[in-house]
Formats: C-alpha cells, structure tokens, sequence
C-alpha cells in the first residue's frame, strides 16, 4: 500500500515516530536530499586527483607547495565560499529536495591548541548555507564526516595516519563530544536542522576490532547534546561503510533514526532487507544517507525503491569534476593534468601556471558554470521527462504487477519484490549499472521483464507541470510473432498498440498525451503475444 506523503512540507521540528519521520504539523514526510559532498571535505576522487592527492590534508599540501600559504589561504576561503553558495541550495529546492547532508571536516573547524576552540569564519559560512536553506525550505542534516583523528581510518576522513584514531586516543573522542555539544547549544532551538549525523561510516572491516566502541561513543555523544538539545533527531551509521548494523544492540534514545549507505549492488529489496527488519524491530525510521556514484537508471530503480519502503534517502553528491552521473559536473581546467603529474613524482609546475589552474578551477565551481544532467535528479525524484527501466515497477503483487504466467527464471535474477521474470540474453552476462555508463542495451546483454498474455507492469512517476509527452518502450517479440498491448494512462482511456516483431525495436506506445501536474501511473498490459520489455520512456513531445 502506498502512502501519500507530502515530501514538500518542511515545516517545524523533525522528530522519529515509530517507523516514520513526522514534521512539526504531525505529518509523515520522506526526507529527499543530496550531500554537499567535497565542500568542507575535499575528496580527491571528485577532483579526479590520484592516491597523492586523495584526502583534504593532501590536497592542501599540494596547493601551499604550488602556490604558497598565503595565496593557499585565499585559495580555500575562495573555495569555501563559492562551492557551496545561495545558488546551490536554490537549485536543491528547485529541483524538489527537500533536505541536505552537510558533510563537516573537524580539523577545518577546529583551532589546533590546549583549549577547545573553534573557527568562527568557518562555522559563519557554515551557519549562512543553514539560512539559505531556512529561506529556501530544505532541511539541513548535521554530518561529521571526519570526526577529530578519523573515524575510518581512510582517506574519507581526513585520516593522517590511515588510521581510526578517534577510537585509540581519548583525547579525540573528547574532541568529538565537544564538536557535538558546540552544534547543539548552537541550533538546539533552530528546527530548519532536521537531525545530528553522529560519525559518517565509522570503522571498515580491516579495523573492526574496535566496533566495540562505537555504541558507547553514541551514546557518550548523545547523552552530551540531550544536556542542551531534547529536540534534534539523532541519526546513527552502522560500521563498514555504514552498511554493517550489528552494533545496534541497545536502543538508549527515543528520537533515533538508524541510516545505511548503499552503491552499486542491485536496488533491489533483497539488498536492503536486513535494514527493513531492523526497523520492524526497533519501530524507528531508517536513512539511506548515502547513495550514488552510478547511472540515472540505477537511480530511477534504487531510489523509487526507497519510497516504497517509506525509506528517506540522500543522494551523494550534488556536483564533482568531469562527472556525467551527478546533477552537476565542474569542468575540468586545463592543465590540470600538470596537478595529477605531479602528484604522481612529475615536474612540479611554477606558481605561475599553478595559481592560474587554480583559479581556472575556482571559477568553475560556481553552480552557473558547471554543465547540468538534469536526468540526474528527474531520475532520483521520478520526474517527467526519464526513461524506467521495465524492472523497476511499482513494488507489490496485484499493486504493482500482476503476472498471469509464472515459471523459473533460468538466470537467477528474480529477488524478493522483484517477482516478475527478470531475464537476460545470456547466462554470462549480469545487469550493468555502470558509474559513468549506462546500462547496457545491445541485443546480447539485455535486461528485461518477459510478459505474457495477461501479465502486467505498473509505472509510477510525477509530472512537475503540465505538458504533452509521447510514451515509447524499447521491446522485443517472440520470434515470428506480433503481440497487443494495453496501455493504461490513469486519467486516459485504454489505448490499444500493436506491435510487430522486429528484433529489439523502440516503439511509440501513446503519442502527444497532455499529462497535467501531478502523480502519474501508466500500466502496461499484454493481450497478446510475449513481449521482452526493456524499459519505458516519458519524452516532451517536439
């Protein structure tokens, strides 16, 4: 059963109530965001810099060797500003998110020395994106992404030492504690915060001898912000990656949302379920907090999942460099290759040539000056225009499917909701979600929905504003044979399509419908004949 959500409606506190996440009205919202990921945290994978250049500290290294520390100093002021900027958080609104992840770095926030103090000029700019978001409606979620000493021990973190010091030096926890308690006494009555990100994916496998620590830590951290804050939700990730919830032992706060992370495996129900019945067992909301870096059919998939499931989720990242599966790719300088050379034992460029790639890339960080993949977030939020691929139907036996013919899957792709026969060409070829790349279409490597007469897919999706679309499928016939489909628009009458076998084909299904601003769902049925449906595709009509 779906459930109506008004996803729009950031209004007041955000707080767990039992398996849902209500607003200050009482109402149940889904919180749908994307992370500022590379802001406070500098990635070196989304500059597209090799190992010597993969975390903040190193990237920092490089900058002040090139160009010196004063013009380093401009260099990261710049960079704080425009890399996150009014037009950021307008476009997130834009777009129809209603929440971010900030994603904090403690070592840019603190001040080294004996006595805990703080970067105000950082924790201003900090405070200046919480109020665009204030003025745009976007709720903000608080996220300590490299906690004092690192919580990793990755370059994620910040690490120094490839190492997850905060769980071998006290001195870092209490560091840790402090940070939460500044944010607390800070924004303990702002509501625009929708919750406290405690650690971001503490503690991988090759370190787990220290998983022990984490839950007492929680707990420390969150019995300092309850002293000041009753009111912000608490928000806690698993260890390895934020995938491993075996931690999660005592439940000690009556305001939690436990989060996972998840790429690249199949977004499917199966993948998540050991997360679905955590949630069952301690009745609190559940958080994909972190889930990217594949392509906007994966997305159309994985996060149309999320929904059915009431599952709020957060896509990582908002925009990176030279990048196609993001809303944003930052164009990459010329010359910036001499950086990568140089990281790697080439010839250290002047400071002539560096500070002008340097500023090349400043300029380029500016939202206005990225190129935009608008099918990104269409894709994310199952906005017309997008092309679904035909697995990813509305979930549900009689809701989102109704299969007339049943027999085994020969290749072993059929998972939990997923029940119609998912098939593909060859036994030796998988589904292709690629990072950079789309999923792979040709005739030997197809991934698709085989349907026989009386089966039928439901599609779920939602027109932003009123428009005409054409509705095509790319599909493929037993051989020698034609088939009868039915599409039913919810709204329209019943359009019957004959469809002739011409190998694998893209077909017109409905041409020139005006779809009014709403939710929309078409229904694809087979009367006759059996049809290997490879996705379907809602496109403005030229």
């Amino acid at each position: 059963m779906n459930v109506h959500i008004d996803y729009h409606d950031v209004s007041g506190f955000i707080r767990a109530d039992g398996k849902k996440v209500i607003n200050g009205n009482g109402k149940e919202i889904i919180l749908r965001g994307v992370g500022f990921g590379s802001w406070l945290l500098p990635e070196g994978y989304m500059w597209k810099l090799p190992e010597g250049g993969d975390r903040p500290r190193k990237i920092e290294a490089m900058v002040k060797e090139l160009i010196g520390e004063e013009k380093a100093s401009l260099f990261w002021d710049t960079y704080v500003e425009r890399y996150v900027d009014e037009i950021d958080v307008r476009e997130v609104a834009l777009q129809g998110y209603n929440s971010v992840r900030l994603p904090i770095n403690a070592r840019d926030i603190l001040i080294a020395g004996d006595q805990v103090t703080f970067n105000e000029k950082r924790l201003a700019r900090i405070h200046q994106v919480i109020e665009w978001c204030r003025q745009y409606k976007v709720y903000v979620i608080l996220d300590l992404h490299g906690a004092p000493g690192g919580q990793t021990g990755a370059n994620i973190d910040d690490s120094e030492n490839d190492l997850p010091e905060l769980f071998t030096d006290r001195k870092n926890q209490e560091l840790t504690i402090a940070i939460w308690r500044m944010f607390a006494e800070r924004y303990k009555d702002d509501w625009i915060i929708a919750g406290y990100d405690l650690l971001n994916e503490p503690l991988p496998d090759w370190f787990n001898k220290y998983n022990d620590q984490v839950l007492p830590l929680y707990k420390e951290i969150t019995a300092a912000i309850r002293e000041i804050d009753k009111k912000h939700m608490i928000i806690l990730e698993g260890v390895h990656w934020s995938t491993d919830w075996s931690i999660f032992t005592d439940q000690f706060d009556d305001n939690l949302m436990l989060q996972f992370h998840k790429y690249w495996n199949n977004p499917d129900t199966e993948s998540i379920q050991k997360y679905i019945d955590k949630r069952d067992e301690w009745n609190v909301p559940i958080f994909m907090g972190e889930g990217g870096e594949n392509n906007a059919q994966w997305y159309s998939g994985a996060f149309q999942m999320f929904e059915d499931h009431q599952i709020s989720w957060n896509l990582w990242t908002l925009k990176k460099i030279n990048t196609s599966n993001s809303s944003y790719s930052i164009r990459m300088p010329g010359g910036w290759n001499l950086l990568t050379d140089y990281l790697e034992g080439g010839t250290k460029p002047d400071a002539a040539t560096s500070e002008a790639i340097f500023n090349q890339y400043l300029d380029n960080i500016r939202l206005e000056q990225c190129d935009a993949y608008p099918g990104i977030s269409r894709s994310l939020l199952r906005h017309l225009p997008i092309q679904i691929p035909a697995e990813f139907y509305r979930q549900g036996d009689g809701v989102g499917f109704g299969i007339v013919h049943k027999k085994e899957n020969p290749v072993g792709l059929r998972v939990s909701d997923y029940v119609p026969m998912r098939m593909i060409a060859s036994e030796n070829d998988k589904p292709s979600y690629n990072s950079e790349g789309g999923k792979l279409c040709d005739a030997n490597n197809t991934v698709c929905v085989e349907l026989h007469p009386g089966d039928w897919l439901a599609y779920d999706a939602l027109c932003v504003e009123t428009n005409p679309f054409d509705l095509c499928a790319r599909l493929n016939m037993a051989t020698g044979q034609d088939a009868t489909l039915s599409i039913e628009w919810k709204g329209q009458q019943p359009v019957t399509c004959e469809v002739r076998d011409e190998g694998w084909h893209e077909t017109l299904l409905m041409g020139n419908i005006t779809v009014v601003s709403g939710p929309v769902q078409v229904i694809v049925r087979v009367l006759q004949g059996q049809v290997d449906l490879d996705w379907i595709e809602f496109s403005v009509v030229k």
